[in-house]
């Protein structure tokens, strides 16, 4: 089994990028930091560090081992603080993140019963658009992410809990011949012109897919990554957009919002956490909270 306080040894070895300087930082001599990584790299069975003129740079193996060492030293800082709020009697402190539709249909709401159940939990708030949140909860930069996910995909470490999934609309100008119709069938559509309202990722992903399952893939005359401004295009008589159901908050007067059948697009949105991090009572609530919230 791999020491954690060797591995320590190497990552403050990498990131300071010397032995003398890992020496200083650590209050070792330079010897004993050698010996440190000498036993690691027995225990691991692969050079960690290799000499390059009167320096030194880490190995595959040795950067793969300092960047596990940073997440061990991050969660025992998460774990330190948790039991500190224990010892103190405080609730602790959330970092959330969530992209911008997410805010105000699932995490205003979740965040307003919070402070009433626990009015001393600090919360730290950041919208991440255009970014993706995931990472911030993968590097212990967040405890709780809104993620859009297929359902299938698997992160190793992170509990990702389904909230909902929110399907993809048509929106199309007033006076259009299939404004009429409730209900549209997307393959009706294929003959459109179409005002792009997503950027690249994952949400783009789910509504070309179900561009491909309809039996066609669309030429946009615009794209706009932006849901008010595609609508607006739209109410000019530029073309078609499918915006999700969440994005809809606001509808731009000259155009009508139909449902999609055969196929549905859907983005489907989780809440993710660390499953190290599941002993936060704040952060069970929270989560069961979000899921609340998030029933139609």
């Amino acid at each position: 089994m791999l020491d954690a306080q060797r591995m320590q040894v190497l990552h403050t070895v990498v990131t300071s990028g010397s032995v003398s300087a890992a020496a200083v930082a650590l209050g070792y001599t330079p010897s004993a930091i050698s010996q440190q990584v000498r036993a690691l790299e027995k225990q691991a069975g692969i050079a960690l560090l290799e000499r390059i003129g009167r320096g030194i740079k880490p190995t595959m193996a040795g950067r793969l081992l300092a960047r596990h060492a940073a997440v061990i030293e991050q969660q025992v800082a998460e774990a330190e603080a948790a039991l500190a709020d224990l010892r103190n009697a405080r609730t602790g402190r959330l970092s959330i993140r969530y992209f911008a539709t997410a805010g105000a249909t699932l995490v205003a709401p979740a965040l307003a019963r919070l402070r009433q159940d626990r009015p001393d939990v600090q919360i730290d708030l950041k919208m991440t658009d255009p970014d993706d949140p995931l990472p911030d909860v993968m590097q212990g930069r967040a405890d709780l992410a809104i993620v859009v996910r297929p359902h299938c995909q698997v992160h190793e470490g992170i509990r990702l809990t389904h909230l909902l999934d929110d399907p993809y609309r048509v929106v199309l100008p007033l006076g259009h011949p299939l404004a009429s119709q409730p209900v549209l069938k997307l393959s009706d559509l294929a003959g459109e012109r179409w005002i792009g309202s997503e950027r690249p990722g994952l949400c783009l992903d789910a509504m070309l897919e179900g561009f491909s399952a309809a039996g066609f893939r669309p030429e946009f005359e615009v794209e706009t990554e932006d849901y008010t401004t595609a609508q607006a295009f739209v109410a000019a008589g530029v073309g078609a957009t499918l915006i999700p159901n969440m994005g809809l908050a606001g509808r731009h007067p000259a155009v009508v919002v139909r449902e999609l059948s055969g196929p549905e697009p859907v983005r489907a949105i989780h809440a993710a956490v660390r499953e190290t991090s599941l002993g936060q009572p704040a952060l069970r609530e929270l989560l069961t909270t979000l899921r609340e919230v998030a029933k139609p």
